[in-house]
């Protein structure tokens, strides 16, 4: 950094009149300056590089190089340090003065010369060389202060990463893209595989952009992990990710998310999203595509009292994909302002044949849109195609075994009554009992499978009464979740019963779940006669199906509302009745 001038300036006199030159000299010193001398602008160039004046008179018209010339070469030699160039000269026509200063003179003095003319000068420049030095002192420091906070963004998106991206955006049937704004931006793109082998994703956009939109980043990501791991459903995730974000969150700060869980063995995607652009669902047998709208508020604004965490469910089939993206993307604008627009979106989706390369064809139009034009917004999207469970589980990483062994030998019995049953979800507290058992962890996916479906057979079925025959068709479907909803709320009486029992060591041993409700009960031997046949109602009949391929052992009571499955270890293939 340039230090302040002090009251005493070195100026660099250079002329090639001896007269000329013991005038300013003498003028200068009784000003109480320093001056330097030099007679031509060779020695002018050489007492600049060596003296390090403060402030140059040139003479405009000299021998060896003319002070032009001189002007030049010092000012494109001085860095960011300001020397101001006070030309000398006789010369009074316009274009000639105009020179002076297009040579890179900063004012001129005409001869014969007035000391109070020049002492205003150089006092004059004295306070722009002032201002100069603070404005580099102060650019210093906000370089440096911009550098720090730079830093300390890069370690903060390192430590991100590490929580952020310990999901499975890795797994082939996902594509993404993340364009930040900013080293650490406000868009959050979350996957991880539930217990029971579902994928759970959420795309989040904070409010504002770099750290400070991030603020909220990390906590909904711990959130958002911890919970998935533990089978919580997308309910109990979201209402918990929005507690989180309204207790630490500033006001005016709050995260537009969209949460999805894909269920791949049997084909449905579950929806929450809040302040997002519309949601694109493309339909691969029939190319065509649908849309969902966000119909909650974002996360971190409302209290848990007035915030709504009820889902839509879609049906879907194999190779059906579903588009996530953030505001970023419909409100890309280019050089001329445009807006990228929901219609060229819907044109895409129309117009594109080729469905394999979408999500790339999307991304690239954007890009194309925008041209050179810095973005205003973040760019982020996501592409989740429904593959098999078999093919999405390859992906996944396995549990880590106990390296000890303890006997087993457990029985719990669990019973929820309708307000539980209306607002809890018990399968992650039955999860975290299963977690547990070491023995169990090679097909812990099967036994949360299994515990999921015959809960929810017992909720809807049993309690309920609802008609599964409701799922024969995608109208059906719709309403059929409708009628659940409507249901639930309802509910004053009922209760579902739930028995585990685990008897073993690490040698062998056998898990039993068995789930009793309150209703009424159905045809069992009719259901056992269709398991092998669910192609008649494609919607429908297949929780109890999956549930009789993953167990070893199912039975039914003769009324039929207790169902029980068991699993053994080691796994006895031969003991399976489906």
């Amino acid at each position: 950094m340039t230090a302040l001038p002090e009251e005493t300036l070195r100026i660099l006199i250079a002329d090639d009149s001896n007269t000329d030159r013991m005038v300013l000299e003498a003028i200068i010193r009784k000003q109480g300056h320093e001056p330097i001398l030099a007679c031509d602008g060779l020695e002018a160039v050489a007492a600049f590089e060596t003296e390090a004046p403060d402030i140059i008179l040139l003479d405009a018209l000299m021998p060896n190089m003319d002070g032009f010339e001189t002007a030049r070469y010092i000012k494109s030699n001085s860095d960011d340090r300001f020397i101001p160039i006070i030309f000398l000269t006789s010369l009074s026509e316009a274009d000639s003065l105009a020179q002076c200063l297009e040579a890179g003179g900063d004012d001129f003095l005409t001869k014969p010369y007035n000391h109070v003319i020049l002492k205003a000068k150089i006092n004059a420049f004295r306070r722009m060389l002032m201002m100069h030095v603070t404005l580099q002192h102060q650019r210093d420091q906000i370089a440096a202060n911009n550098l720090r906070l730079i830093q300390e963004q890069e370690i903060a998106k390192r430590t991100f990463d590490k929580v952020a991206h310990e999901g499975c955006l890795q797994v082939s049937n996902i594509q993404y893209r993340l364009s930040p704004m900013a080293v650490f931006n406000g868009d959050v793109l979350l996957a991880a595989p539930r217990p029971n082998g579902n994928l759970s994703v959420l795309l989040g956009d904070f409010t504002g952009h770099g750290l400070a939109a991030a603020i909220g980043a990390m906590p909904m990501s711990q959130t958002f992990y911890s919970m998935v791991a533990k089978g919580f459903c997308v309910r109990d995730v979201v209402i918990e990710i929005n507690r989180k974000l309204k207790e630490i969150l500033p006001v005016g700060i709050f995260c537009c998310a969209t949460v999805v869980e894909i269920d791949f063995r049997c084909q449905l995607a579950e929806f929450w999203s809040g302040g997002m652009p519309d949601t694109f669902i493309r339909y691969n047998k029939s190319g065509e595509y649908h849309t969902l709208k966000a119909c909650h508020v974002p996360l971190g604004i409302l209290s848990a009292d007035r915030f709504s965490a009820e889902t839509t469910t879609v049906q879907l089939a194999k190779d059906d994909r579903i588009y996530l993206w953030t505001d970023g993307i419909p409100e890309a604008t280019n050089a001329d302002g445009d807006m990228f627009g929901y219609d060229r979106l819907h044109r895409i989706f129309s117009e594109r044949e080729e469905k394999d390369n979408l999500f790339q064809h999307i991304m690239s139009t954007v890009d194309e849109f925008v041209g050179d034009t810095a973005p205003d917004d973040d760019l982020s999207a996501a592409e989740i195609c429904l593959v098999s469970y078999e093919t999405f589980a390859k992906n996944q990483p396995k549990f880590q075994r106990y390296e000890t062994f303890q006997p087993l030998d457990c029985r719990v019995d669990y019973r929820i009554e309708p307000d539980s049953l209306r607002h809890f979800d018990p399968l992650p507290f039955l999860q975290r009992h299963v977690h547990e058992i070491p023995a169990l962890r090679s097909r812990s996916g099967d036994l949360l499978a299994i515990l999921s479906e015959l809960y929810s057979n017992a909720l809807e079925h049993g309690v309920l009464g609802l008609d599964s025959v409701l799922k024969s068709s995608a109208t059906g479907f719709a309403k059929y979740y409708e009628q659940r909803q409507t249901r639930l709320k309802t509910l004053s009486e009922g209760y579902i019963l739930i028995s585990i029992a685990c008897r073993g060591n690490a040698a062998e041993g056998y898990f039993t779940v068995s789930i009793t409700d309150s209703g009424d009960g159905f045809d069992t031997e009719k259901l056992i006669r269709r398991l092998d046949d669910t192609n008649s109602h494609p919607y429908s009949g297949r929780g109890i199906a999956l549930v009789n391929s993953l167990a070893d052992e199912l039975r039914f009571n003769a009324k039929g509302n207790q169902v029980t499955a068991s699993l053994r270890w080691p796994m006895k293939t031969d003991c399976r009745n489906g």
